[in-house]
């Protein structure tokens, strides 16, 4: 269910100011520009509406955090005098961030960036806005809206923890939030992948409720193709049948899908081509790329395309029987295009979400995986916060920061630990098996860690991959709930226990696997 957020400081209506705001850093003060008369409300709180602010921070030699746009972007701090936090195949990006405002100078970020120096931090961060976006240099930090038209923004000075819990704060108080809990998940897709079959899952299935799993959520390979979402011949019994067994075993049916795309030469690019999304020149966008080929998504501001989507949904979950949904890929409905209706792209996005939400019902618990994630709040109960982990730290093939590796999932995972409260968050799955593993026991203990932090704890491993001496460690990781506390920017206390992730994400990369 949505519950309201709790009372804290109003997130007020500010007249909108001229156009760009330009204001100084100084110590603890900030002055405006002369003819701003925006209000300052609370200590270390200034509120401005425009479309364009840009300050003067006064810490060139400080760290700048990234919050990247979707569940795969990097995202977290480094150095302002090093090179931003991209992704640098242009292909890659188009999936796995956002390409319309990459930058190989400055470093650029979704909705907020914060600059740390010396004890001291300064957060500038949008409440509202049309896809709003900031970037940074040793000089200015700037955000913008995407459209010009006005968003609310704010400017939060103090200590890092206090800027980011007020901004926060703040959003909850704008947004909302969701308190609906995943329950502790079985997923399919690091075991079994594309090769899922009901036969498989007959044969792992029962034993889950024993080990302490209470979602079982059947991954991709399902489906006969992506954007045809009916069941291949793995599924013969069909879908419904699948979620059954599940019930009937006293556990919760989850399933994955990715609703906003479409391959081509599907039934529905072949009957309803109108739905799909075009650019300037008419042309289907190319959404993202996957399975081999690019993806074509839908324009959901039409009202096809929303018919559509809800009628799909509708299928899964009163139909079949679904109660937890793995939306995936769904970045895809604020990608750039030329919709029928001209909204602000992240709208639109937001316009998909919720005929999702009202489509699922209230009960059943929505994550998002290459979830556009500010855009996200108060609709989806989690997002994904990083890449697929893999079973290995690193990949001497790449050192793209939104690629399958343990080390690239959990940064992400770490880095977005403020926002714990304003949105479930999905560090993805951790590991116990030792078969087909080459991750070290402190590698795996750490991405452990990150998903007690995270209050989500997923597992892939089959129960017959695991060693009967790790079994119990497994069922004590699921059942335990301790309580957490943040000590620093990379540390944290877990029940009595202290975790440093320093050595995790800024350690030297190996350069294999073993």
């Amino acid at each position: 269910m949505t519950l309201e957020a709790p009372a804290g400081p109003a997130v007020p209506e500010v007249p909108e100011s001229a156009e760009v705001l330009v204001m100084r850093h100084d110590g603890e003060e900030l002055s405006a520009a002369p003819g701003w008369s925006g209000p300052d409300l609370g200590a270390g709180a200034t509120f401005v509406a425009c479309s364009r602010v840009s300050l003067l921070h006064g810490m060139p030699d400080g760290d700048v955090y990234r919050n990247g746009q979707n569940s795969w972007s990097p995202t977290g701090w480094t150095a302002l005098t090093s090179p931003p936090l991209r992704v640098a195949d242009p292909v890659r990006r188009q999936t796995a961030d956002d390409s319309r405002w990459d930058d190989v100078v400055r470093h650029h970020s979704s909705w907020m960036t914060a600059i740390s120096s010396g004890g001291r931090a300064l957060l500038l961060g949008a409440i509202a806005g049309a896809t709003p976006r900031t970037h940074a240099d040793p000089d200015v930090v700037a955000g913008w809206t995407e459209t010009g038209e006005p968003g609310l923004w704010v400017v939060l000075q103090g200590s890092e923890q206090e800027v980011f819990d007020r901004y926060r704060e703040l959003l909850r108080q704008r947004h909302g939030t969701r308190r609906s809990h995943p329950g502790t998940v079985w997923s399919s897709w690091y075991s079994l992948y594309e090769t899922v079959s009901r036969a498989e899952l007959d044969s792992i299935v029962p034993r889950l409720p024993d080990l302490g799993f209470t979602t079982v959520q059947i991954d991709d390979g399902w489906e006969r193709r992506v954007g045809d979402w009916s069941a291949n011949h793995k599924f013969a019994a069909g879908m419904r049948d699948a979620a059954s067994s599940i019930k009937a075993l006293g556990m919760r049916p989850g399933l994955w899908i990715a609703p906003f795309i479409t391959l081509p030469g599907t039934p529905v690019v072949e009957r309803y081509p109108q739905m799909l999304l075009r650019d300037d020149d008419g042309e289907l966008v190319r959404a993202g790329s996957n399975w081999g080929s690019h993806y074509h998504t839908f324009d959901f501001t039409r009202p096809d395309a929303q018919d559509h989507l809800a009628e799909t949904i509708d299928r899964l979950v009163r139909g079949w029987g679904f109660e937890y949904l793995k939306l995936d890929f769904i970045n895809a409905g604020a990608v750039t295009g030329c919709r029928e209706h001209d909204v602000d792209r992240e709208a639109a996005y937001r316009t998909a979400i919720e005929i999702v939400r009202r489509a699922a019902g209230e009960d059943t618990y929505l994550l998002g995986s290459g979830a556009p994630v500010m855009a996200s709040l108060g609709v989806l109960d989690a997002v994904r916060t990083g890449p697929d982990v893999a079973p290995m730290w690193d990949n001497y093939a790449t050192d793209d920061m939104s690629d399958a590796t343990a080390r690239n999932a959990l940064r992400n995972a770490v880095e977005r630990l403020w926002m714990r409260g304003l949105i479930g968050l999905d560090p993805d799955a951790v590991y116990f098996r030792r078969r087909r593993n080459l991750l070290s026991e402190e590698q795996m203990a750490w991405i452990r860690d990150a998903a007690t932090l995270s209050d989500f704890k997923a597992v892939s491993d089959p129960p017959g991959w695991i060693e009967a001496e790790d079994l119990p460690a497994l069922r004590a990781f699921l059942a335990d709930s301790p309580a957490t506390v943040g000590l620093g920017r990379y540390r944290y206390r877990i029940g009595d226990r202290e975790v440093d992730f320093n050595p995790a994400l800024h350690g030297a990369a190996g350069a294999y696997p073993l």
